[in-house]
């Protein structure tokens, strides 16, 4: 009866295969299997129900489709000396491709090379950030080799699987160890956790964000389901009160009144207080708590939705550390000064000439002066030429007009 089998190659590159013999072969038995245009070798992984299984779950997996692929043999001392030769000659397979990358100036990095057992093939990754024409590489690779060339261009985290090394926690990496799909990281799930927003802490080798931040998030979006979003106001017992930061592990909830006051509550007493002051959101919490669907309830402060703490809400009022903000002291308002009375621009004693006429004392001269004067202030120009008469009665035109 036929097995499905799991075998691993060089970098962690594991396929399925098909064993065709009743007796299966014990767990990492080196085996000769059928290749690309030749024969390849690799350890056994699973074999029966587990290979099944994984089948169905791991990215390289067959997901129901039958086997193309079957493995034909196992493999022998010499096969497996002759393996070591061959792995030894990667390393300058790698090298000679790097100098060749050099000479024709293309922008990528030359990852590892991985020559087939039976030396018919010689596979090259590399990682790149932008597509790159390696025609005029294939051609002089394929005659420096004398095999079939094939270029692969990995992402980063495919790069660190494939050469594999240790993590900062000591032990190997799990995307080369354990974890059967790499999965994008987003600063989002650091943000979720409350974690320090530094590179340095919180990427792993292969300079993106490390894969266990996934591990944990489900857990902490779960729970901060449970408590009303940061920075909103709920209602208590004690009044209105703004929501500073929240205890996921000890369950406790940080808010601040309207007088300035801040007192820590445990989330159960603080739910007892929002039904007591009757406010919505509480029922939203409770749902929550006992892992019922959120029901939207209107609130007066905006919907239940906006103000429990989900998933994908980290916004300018979302910050990642809102109780180190939210503890510094406000000023005091001070309220409006009353308006000034405002001085009346003219004098009361002082009439305009628009509004009355001149006294009846006052001379003609005098009277020419103050137009003048009023003109100027109102913007009109002194020195246009006219036609006016001056006083002695001859024609001089830059006069200023008249004050009629």
């Amino acid at each position: 009866m036929p097995h499905l089998i799991e075998i691993a190659f060089k970098g962690n590159r594991k396929e399925f295969f098909l064993w065709e013999s009743d007796e299966i072969p014990p767990r990492t038995a080196a085996v000769i299997v059928d290749a690309d245009r030749g024969e390849d070798l690799g350890r056994v992984v699973a074999v029966g129900p587990e290979a099944e299984t994984r089948s169905a779950k791991v990215p390289h997996g067959l997901f129901g489709a039958p086997p193309t692929r079957v493995v034909k043999r196992l493999a022998t001392d010499e096969e497996l000396r002759r393996l070591e030769e061959i792995r030894a000659s990667d390393d300058e397979a790698r090298r000679k491709a790097m100098e060749r990358v050099k000479a024709n100036a293309l922008v990528m990095k030359m990852t590892d090379a991985e020559w087939q057992w039976d030396r018919k093939k010689l596979t090259f990754y590399f990682t790149a950030e932008k597509r790159v024409d390696f025609r005029t590489l294939v051609r002089e690779l394929a005659s420096m080799f004398r095999t079939r060339i094939e270029l692969k261009q990995i992402g980063v985290r495919d790069e660190a699987k494939r050469l594999d090394g240790i993590g900062r926690c000591g032990r190997q990496y799990c995307s080369a160890s354990w974890l059967p799909e790499l999965r994008p990281v987003n600063l989002g799930v650091a943000k979720d956790q409350r974690l320090s927003l530094n590179p340095s802490q919180i990427s792993g080798a292969c300079g993106r964000l490390m894969c266990c931040l996934r591990y944990e998030h489900e857990f902490y979006v779960a729970s901060r389901r449970k408590y009303p979003k940061e920075l909103k106001t709920i209602r208590t017992s004690k009044g209105e009160e703004k929501v500073i930061a929240n205890d996921i592990f000890r369950e406790r909830v940080t808010l601040r009144g309207m007088d300035g006051e801040i007192r820590t509550v445990p989330l159960v007493e603080l739910r007892a207080e929002m039904t007591e002051a009757g406010d919505p959101l509480s029922a939203a919490l409770e749902a929550a708590a006992n892992d019922v669907g959120l029901p939207r309830v209107a609130h007066d402060h905006g919907d239940v939705e906006d103000m429990v703490a989900t998933e994908g809400a980290i916004t300018e009022e979302h910050p990642i550390m809102p109780a180190r903000r939210e503890q510094r002291p406000t000023r005091p308002v001070r309220p409006p000064a009353p308006p000034r009375a405002e001085a009346p621009a003219v004098a009361p004693d002082v009439a305009k000439a628009s509004d009355a006429a001149p006294a009846p004392a006052e001379s003609a001269a005098e009277g020419e002066r103050r137009a003048q004067r009023r003109r100027g202030r109102r913007g009109g120009r002194r020195n246009r030429p006219s036609g006016g008469s001056s006083g002695d009665g001859s024609t001089n035109g830059s006069s200023a007009p008249s004050g009629e």
